[in-house]
């Protein structure tokens, strides 16, 4: 057996940038110890890799974890906590949850269902495909595994049944239009649910190391209204500036009964799936009442499912996505909080919020989620993203005297929408903009309108709707 590929000029950059922070140290402002500025020269080198990506992000993170031991800045003792992580165990069996409604079959199912009862008109198509994505998130962390896995083959039988084909001019018939819809439906439900996005728990870790507790009914409670409003306009907006060709789908309705025929009733894994499913979203919803983690929730769920068969021990094992997450998430977000711990987030948030003094604090929390939003044409990974600019940009934010919460959960809300730029902004927009559909000057063009379209609702909607329910 040869060789695994290793892309070893994806190391130069991250090298020779770690290398210049590390060596100009003596140089460093005043304030910051010789140990954060090495830190931070190790995890700008890591987040980096992660952008270049000689290796996938577990190795390269795995990498950035052990020459942070190697060179002494943190015991090997203190290190493995980063393993111990809840956020990060949370997701990972949220992805084996996620594993199961794929395995059962159960997703398919509840998506002929929407299309069967919403499946008359084309826009209506366009909201059952958005609902089959908004009814499998809380539970599916994986956006990628959401619409690559479940939605868009759905997407792409429906649009070869009214002869709709990729990269010629029937692609405009109906695929190009239910295609751009799912991306922006998978943004808009990505934002709703924090255990909908990878992100989103890598959002919620970092804010805990600044002593910002959000649970997950917390962020459902923020995020509903603005959430559903998009839900409602983004497709409506799309079907007019996209619109399909065909506006009548009668036959969906006839395809979809036809699938569900061929599935046959429902088989006890998918009720079980069912019960179970519906079981941990209720205890997210009460984690805070009952006063359990949310992560032991997961592992609950995970436990009935092998307890009942759905699940096996292989079905764990095999689920590389699940360890992938488990294995960067830990290290990068305990290298954040080793630097929060030594002050540089501090002393970072403080020299940026000296550059805005004397603005207010609204204009400087606009300021930041648009420069947030846009920074994302630099980035093919959320998650680098995320890890880089949240916990600073939510210090300079609250600094320039935003409240806490509000400030957290703004970024926080960025961090998906912010997908709405580049057809390589996040998994699903790689997947679906390279299905043929859409052309990249179409995706790129109508991307920056609905980038508007989110800026607007999100910076008047959401903080109006967080200051009601009594966020801030």
């Amino acid at each position: 057996m040869g060789l695994a590929k290793v892309k070893y000029k994806g190391f130069i950059a991250p090298l020779i940038i770690g290398l210049l922070i590390w060596f100009t140290a003596p140089v460093r402002p005043a304030g910051v110890s010789v140990a954060a500025w090495h830190m931070m020269a190790i995890f700008i080198a890591t987040i980096a890799a992660c952008i270049t990506q000689p290796l996938p992000i577990a190795a390269v993170t795995l990498i950035g974890f052990t020459v942070m031991v190697l060179t002494k800045l943190v015991p090997m003792d203190d290190a493995l906590t980063a393993f111990s992580n809840s956020s990060s165990w949370l997701i990972a069996m949220a992805f084996m949850l996620a594993r199961g409604i794929i395995k059962t079959g159960l997703g398919h199912r509840i998506a002929l269902y929407l299309i069967k009862a919403f499946g008359k008109k084309t826009l209506g198509l366009a909201y059952a495909v958005g609902g089959i994505d908004l009814i499998t998130a809380p539970a599916t962390p994986s956006n990628t595994a959401r619409a690559g896995g479940i939605v868009y083959p759905l997407v792409e039988s429906l649009a070869k049944t009214f002869g709709s084909e990729p990269n010629d001019d029937s692609r405009k018939k109906i695929g190009a239009f239910l295609t751009f819809s799912e991306f922006n439906s998978n943004i808009i439900t990505s934002a709703m649910f924090m255990t909908a996005l990878a992100p989103n728990l890598v959002i919620v870790a970092l804010a805990k190391t600044m002593k910002i507790h959000i649970t997950w009914l917390g962020w459902f409670t923020a995020s509903v209204v603005p959430c559903l409003l998009l839900f409602i306009l983004v497709p409506f907006v799309i079907y007019k500036m996209y619109p399909p060709e065909i506006k009548e789908t009668p036959n969906a309705r006839e395809w979809a009964d036809k699938s569900l025929r061929e599935m046959g009733p429902m088989k006890v894994s998918e009720k079980i799936m069912a019960g179970v499913f519906i079981l941990t979203i209720v205890l997210w919803m009460m984690s805070n009442t009952l006063g359990i983690e949310a992560s032991f929730v997961a592992f609950l769920a995970i436990s009935l499912l092998l307890i009942f068969g759905v699940l096996t021990t292989k079905d764990l094992l095999s689920e590389t996505g699940a360890w992938n997450v488990l294995i960067w998430l830990s290290i990068l977000v305990f290298m954040a909080g080793e630097l929060s711990e030594m002050g540089l987030i501090k002393w970072l948030s403080k020299s940026i919020a000296s550059g805005l003094h004397g603005m207010n604090w609204v204009a400087v929390l606009a300021i930041l989620m648009i420069i947030y939003f846009y920074a994302h044409y630099l980035f093919a990974s959320a998650t680098a993203h995320v890890t880089a600019l949240y916990a600073p940009f939510v210090g300079v934010a609250v600094s320039a005297g935003a409240p806490v919460m509000l400030a957290a959960m703004m970024l926080a809300f960025c961090s998906s929408i912010m997908a709405s730029t580049t057809h390589y902004a996040n998994g699903p927009a790689s997947i679906l903009a390279s299905s043929g559909y859409v052309k990249q000057g179409e995706w790129w063009r109508m991307s920056f309108v609905l980038g508007l379209l989110y800026l607007v609702v999100f910076l008047t909607v959401a903080p109006l709707w967080m200051k009601v329910i009594g966020m801030w």
